[in-house]
């Protein structure tokens, strides 16, 4: 007799072991056609699964959250069957999920797939869909699975099976025709599979190493429904119009190289919306406390093997060499920070100390990573750490809280959530001192009053992390700030303090950044608004324009009029029609545009445009001066 116990904690008995197919069908019909997968004891599992002991079991369907994944995955190995219709000879790699979709690489037996080869790539995919073959689970010892696949002609998935324990055994997934190699779970049948698009082509080396052979990856994209694929489409479409690096291009930005992989040469119009975000920044340091330091780009490697990162980052770090000495360029400003702590004596009355440094940072990304201002190899960060001790940390961490909102606030970002990323499986510390952090960030946030979920393993090797996400305009999440507790670093680096007992203590060291990489941020924010930036941040606040030679000088004079209040202002005097150049400083996103002819001369005034084209008529200077000023920045 197998019991098995329901999510609402009901039991069924069945004489013999059942499938979770019985199970479903045991419940009712309805669920038995709606079902997708299953999970027996919290895995999850395929549908044809039998339950041979007393477990707990659920039925994934599509209100389940594990649905996306399934049918995700599944839908991998429909494109991989549909490429092997459409030509002949083609290996398969891996096909895993992705964020909003999975990708597949394939080693083409001809030219790389290209992005016209898409369409007849997804229509054959439709055609096996509603051929509804059913997906057929089997088990293989791991030689017997070499000797299938290389008899098909799969030797990269030979390679792969090669590289597993010889005594475990490996699951195999068929449909019609193809078979792969798999975990699961998978849907029952490929008609479970309607809504799928495939986007693009890219190439990807095998096994991610450049001294292999380049393999052709495709990428795509599937969903529960029509309606959320296309919702998903709109999302992507808007994306594209909003992409940082062809918005830091038309608004002459930044731009990037080759010679200078993963940095970017910021342009003026860039380094001013940089200083804008930067000296904002700043006042929040000074407001909070915050002694603003600076500490060298490079450091002597011994010191990176004291504090840990030698053993848990320095596939990441780049190194130079001196005089028979190795230096690390620093990934990450701690270290530093603690050098400035320890050129001192330090009492218990001192505590907290804040350091906070605009530092920059250098980690060796792979070049397949990078991506515009978002992922780079050089950036500067929002870097603070304070010293304090147990007793503080509480405090601490939620006058930072506070402080982080009201920022992402005021630079528009409304929808906030907290994660709270927990210890990693390489990590410095003893668990003791882990349960410590984590508590110590859970009853801070309690205290807040924040609500948070959390995150097994994400946490950083030195100690556990709250984590900032923040919903753009278009419903993308980005991870930006963090908050970290470390009991580790300060010992390691020889950091102390003297105690109300008169003794030597080692203090807390808390890691926070509020926007983190400023690049990074930055990226983030060109898309979020689009490029309109509110005028508090817009490199050029305001352009006057003239419409003949004959306002020229009024036009120059009313712009050294703005930019003596301390206005970011520009005199257009070019000898062009006022509509090609309201149109030009529109496609420029500048907030405000001032067009001045005779009549605004003669009366010292302005005409009014914003950059959506609405006219607002003629204005005095001084009442367009108070206008700017009232929106001159966050209070």
């Amino acid at each position: 007799m197998i019991t098995i116990t329901l999510p609402d904690s009901s039991t069924k008995s069945f004489d013999a072991p059942p499938t979770l197919r019985d199970v479903a069908a045991s419940i009712g019909a309805g669920l038995a056609k709606a079902a997708l997968a299953g999970k027996v004891d919290g895995k999850l599992v395929d549908l044809s699964r039998t339950v041979d002991h007393d477990a707990r079991v659920e039925i994934v369907t599509e209100k389940s959250p594990e649905a996306l994944e399934v049918i995700r995955h599944s839908t991998a190995h429909l494109l991989a069957q549909a490429v092997q219709r459409l030509y002949p000879g083609t290996q398969v790699t891996i096909g895993p999920v992705i964020e909003d979709g999975f990708f597949y690489d394939f080693a083409p037996k001809g030219e790389p797939f290209k992005p016209e080869d898409l369409p007849a790539i997804e229509a054959e995919m439709h055609k096996i869909a509603r051929e509804s073959l059913p997906l057929l689970r089997s088990v293989k010892s791991r030689d017997d699975a070499v000797v299938f696949f290389r008899g098909i002609g799969e030797d990269y998935k030979a390679e792969i099976i090669e590289s597993i324990p010889a005594n475990e055994e490996l699951s195999l997934y068929t449909q019609g025709e193809f078979t792969d190699l798999c975990r699961g779970p998978h849907v029952p049948d490929t008609g479970r599979l309607k809504a799928f698009k495939l986007m693009k082509t890219a190439g990807a080396y095998w096994r991610g190493d450049s001294d292999n052979a380049m393999l052709s990856r495709i990428y795509g994209t599937a969903w529960l429904n029509d309606k959320d694929l296309k919702a998903y489409l709109t999302r992507i479409e808007e994306a594209e119009k909003r992409d940082h690096r062809k918005l830091g291009k038309q608004l002459d930005l930044f731009h990037m190289q080759e010679e200078a992989p993963g940095m970017a040469f910021w342009h003026a119009h860039g380094w001013t919306l940089w200083q804008q975000v930067e000296q904002y920044m700043r006042g929040v340091y000074r407001d909070s406390g915050y002694q603003e330091v600076k500490c060298p780009s490079i450091l002597d490697v011994s010191l990176w093997k004291k504090s840990g990162h030698w053993d848990n980052y320095k596939d990441h770090m780049f190194f130079t060499e001196s005089e028979k000495r190795t230096y690390a360029v620093k990934p990450m400003n701690c270290p530093g920070h603690v050098q400035i702590y320890n050129d001192g004596l330090h009492s218990y009355r001192d505590l907290p100390i804040r350091y906070g440094e605009f530092g920059s940072c250098t980690r060796n990304e792979p070049s397949g990573a990078l991506h515009g201002l978002l992922r780079v190899r050089n950036f500067t960060q929002d870097d603070g750490h304070i010293f304090c001790t147990e007793d503080q940390i509480e405090q601490e961490v939620v006058d930072f809280h506070r402080q982080a909102l009201k920022v992402y606030q005021d630079f528009g970002f409304k929808d906030v959530e907290l994660m709270l990323a927990l210890r990693p499986e390489k990590r410095l510390g003893d668990d003791a001192i882990w349960d410590k952090s984590e508590d110590a960030l859970r009853s801070a946030l309690r205290r807040a009053g924040a609500e948070w979920k959390e995150l097994p393993g994400e946490g950083a090797f030195y100690g556990p992390k709250i984590e900032y996400h923040l919903r753009d305009a278009i419903g993308r999440d980005w991870q930006l700030g963090t908050m970290q507790v470390d009991f580790s670093m300060p010992g390691r680096l020889g950091a102390e303090y003297v105690g109300e007992d008169s003794q030597r203590h080692v203090p807390v060291m808390l890691h926070r950044a509020i926007v983190g990489s400023m690049e990074r941020f930055i990226g983030i924010l060109i898309e979020h608004h689009a490029g309109n930036f509110p005028t508090w941040l817009a490199p050029v606040q305001a352009v006057v324009l003239n419409i003949t030679d004959g306002q020229a000088d009024y036009a120059g004079a009313v712009a050294r009029e703005l930019r003596g209040a301390g206005f970011r202002a520009e005199a257009d005097l070019r000898n062009e029609k006022i509509g090609y150049k309201i149109r030009e400083h529109t496609l420029q996103k500048v907030p405000w545009l001032l067009v001045v002819g005779d009549r605004e001369k003669e009366k010292g005034t302005v005409s009014v445009r914003t950059r959506s084209g609405e006219d607002l008529g003629s204005m005095a200077l001084p009442a367009f001066v108070e206008r700017l000023q009232a929106e001159s920045g966050p209070r």
